[in-house]
């Protein structure tokens, strides 16, 4: 998880060197690659693109990811950048509160609070601008509750389809609804924004890749929280590459989401382990 948000966070730093290009076409260049590389992957693996079985689950994964994806391009060109980077890591909230429906996940009250101490220090990193129209704040909560359950559909999938089958559903989802949009609304890619273009694809393809394999492996509520380094990443890549600087109320902000994280995932392995030793104790000779 932590190795695809910093995919996510690279892919980022290329999308802003593409001021040029409108967000629609860069999701466009974005689904198109990435459905080109998983196909030959696939292929290469010997793999059915298709799926086996729980294709509605499939399904569900593609359709609210490209509409969670389509929705946070739409926003960021409404929003103020860090109103809706922030809006968009409430995806996390959403998708523990949705595991709790879709795969039957129980969410303990300590994990409430560690989620909130983390969105708490995304909100001393970035703020909120209320300088805008509330309903593109809706609607980028929207965007958040959709990447919710498009996580879930991958829970829900599990080990019964190949990760390579469960990322090729978004692509092939996404590039039915975006592409004739994009046809009446072209604008065409010069010089160094093609390449940039196809960093964009191939760091989406396997930032997708190891996401859809955190979620196969792990439990939402155990690898959630981790998407809140995100926000970490873009700080870091923002000072480096383009010689953004944050305050001392940023940094505290840091230190607040990377402590929220660590509380979940030691709370987790506290849990994981008690109920192991409970299972060794009863399974244990003579008791």
């Amino acid at each position: 998880m932590i190795i695809s948000t910093f995919l996510f966070g690279i892919m980022n730093v290329l999308i802003k060197y593409l001021s040029d290009i409108p967000s629609y076409e860069v999701v466009l260049f974005r689904s198109a690659i990435s459905l080109v590389i998983t196909f030959f992957m696939l292929k290469r693996a010997g793999v059915y693109p298709f799926g086996k079985s729980r294709r509605i689950f499939l399904l569900m994964r593609g359709l609210a990811g490209s509409t969670a994806l389509l929705i946070f391009f739409y926003t960021l060109q409404n929003l103020p950048l860090a109103t809706a980077v922030t809006v968009q890591y409430t995806s996390p909230i959403f998708t523990i509160i949705l595991a709790a429906w879709i795969v039957h996940e129980p969410v303990r009250w300590q994990q409430w609070f560690f989620f909130f101490l983390s969105f708490c220090g995304i909100l001393m990193i970035r703020g909120l601008d209320p300088g805008f129209d509330t309903k593109f704040l809706l609607l980028g909560l929207l965007g958040a509750a959709f990447s919710g359950i498009a996580y879930n559909a991958v829970r829900k999938v599990g080990d019964a389809e190949h990760a390579l089958v469960v990322v090729f559903y978004l692509p092939l989802s996404t590039l039915p609804i975006i592409t004739p949009y994009c046809a009446t609304h072209w604008v065409m890619p010069h010089g160094s924004e093609w390449l940039l273009l196809l960093g964009v694809g191939i760091t989406t393809q396997f930032a997708q890749l190891y996401m859809t394999r955190a979620y196969q492996m792990e439990k939402a509520g155990s690898i959630a929280n981790y998407a809140y380094l995100g926000i970490v990443f873009a700080l870091l890549f923002g000072y480096f590459f383009f010689h953004e600087h944050f305050s001392a109320i940023a940094i505290t902000g840091m230190g607040i989401v990377i402590f929220g994280i660590l509380l979940n995932f030691l709370f987790i392995q506290r849990v994981t382990n008690f109920r192991r030793f409970r299972v060794y104790i009863r399974n244990f000779p003579g008791l």
